[in-house]
């Protein structure tokens, strides 16, 4: 596998979740997590079924790669996470995988990818990564993306949503709390995580979603899958 030095600065993972046991426990927090794979890869074959080149940011130990590496078997993916153990756990999980398909970068969010020495992505996915920016932080994540992106390429994004009233938040969260025990987590984590909401993570609503890409410069930009807490938004340059 190749490995890209870029010389950015490693960024501490933001997640409560340990990189060895994020897959697991993952699902055991997030109500249909695996959707949020299934969808994108579905997504992605309508829209851009020949990716040459394809950037996820914030990958996580490598799971989404490691599905869509089958669906699209001409794609090289570039990988890039703030975290270094998450990229240990990624470069572990695809030791297998011929060296040509994959590229690590560093340890760098997304706001800090540079175009030095990948090929420029027709796809990028951010999946569960940027509501841990702030305002600032994420338009300059979200620019860094549509900067990077190929004419015509899709940038796809999952992120914890900011439901639009106080009511509409604790419904929310309470919904959230039952899934998790539901789950198996016991009760103090799930307290825990719960208190996490705009704290250690800052959700915004569909529509500020909405608006920051098309500010960005992205001529589409569309919600395309909602539930809960979380959805899933493409745009395209």
């Amino acid at each position: 596998m190749n490995q890209v030095v870029n010389g950015m600065k490693q960024i501490n993972n933001t997640t409560p979740h340990r990189a060895s046991e994020y897959d697991s426990d993952i699902k055991k927090t997030v109500p249909f997590y695996d959707l949020f794979y299934s969808e994108t890869i579905d997504l992605v074959r309508i829209v851009r079924p020949n990716v040459d080149v394809w950037l996820d940011t914030g990958c996580g130990t490598g799971t989404f790669v490691k599905e869509a590496l089958a669906h699209f078997p001409g794609t090289v993916f570039i990988m890039s996470d703030p975290s270094e153990n998450m990229l240990n756990e990624a470069k572990k999980k695809l030791s297998s995988i011929q060296p040509s398909r994959i590229q690590f970068i560093d340890a760098v969010g997304t706001e800090n990818i540079t175009p030095d020495g990948i090929k420029q992505p027709d796809v990028i996915t951010a999946i569960q990564s940027h509501h841990y920016l702030d305002a600032d932080m994420r338009q300059t994540a979200t620019q860094r993306c549509i900067n990077l992106l190929a004419p015509g390429g899709i940038y796809v994004t999952f992120e914890n949503i900011h439901p639009y009233s106080a009511e509409g938040v604790e419904i929310a969260l309470k919904r959230w709390t039952r899934y998790q025990l539901s789950q198996g987590r016991d009760e103090k984590s799930v307290v825990e995580h719960r208190q996490r909401f705009n704290k250690a993570y800052f959700p915004i609503s569909v529509e500020e979603h909405i608006k920051l890409l098309k500010k960005c410069g992205f001529r589409v930009a569309e919600l395309f899958w909602y539930s809960h807490l979380q959805a899933g938004f493409y745009a395209i340059k």
